[in-house]
């Protein structure tokens, strides 16, 4: 008799062990809530500050171009703007000026 108790409750044991780990294994992300009806929402993705440039022309979404041996940016209009062959293409002068680098002057 007291064997088949020790046996039950080894068993039993087990049984609530088994059960703990893939309740572990299948535990949902603990930043999704896996019972809402909401379809998942796109995190707001922030361009790149600068890209490289393509066949030396900067894209039209990153227009700044940037020379990094002489830390100058050029913006459109600028009097040597179609001249510059560019090192990297910024978004705007803000993201330039972060990097380090400095307005040309004309």
């Amino acid at each position: 008799m007291r064997r088949r108790l020790l046996l039950l409750v080894v068993i039993v044991g087990l049984g609530f062990v088994v059960a703990r780990t893939r309740r572990a294994a299948l535990a949902p992300e603990p930043d999704r809530d896996p019972w809402s009806t909401e379809p998942p929402v796109a995190l707001d993705v922030q361009p790149a500050p600068w890209v490289e440039p393509v066949d030396s022309e900067c894209p039209p979404t990153h227009p700044v171009k940037a020379k990094m041996s002489s830390g100058i940016f050029h913006v459109p209009g600028g009097a040597m703007y179609a001249r510059t062959k560019p090192d990297r293409c910024y978004l705007d002068a803000a993201a330039a000026e972060a990097d380090g680098l400095r307005p040309a002057k004309r």
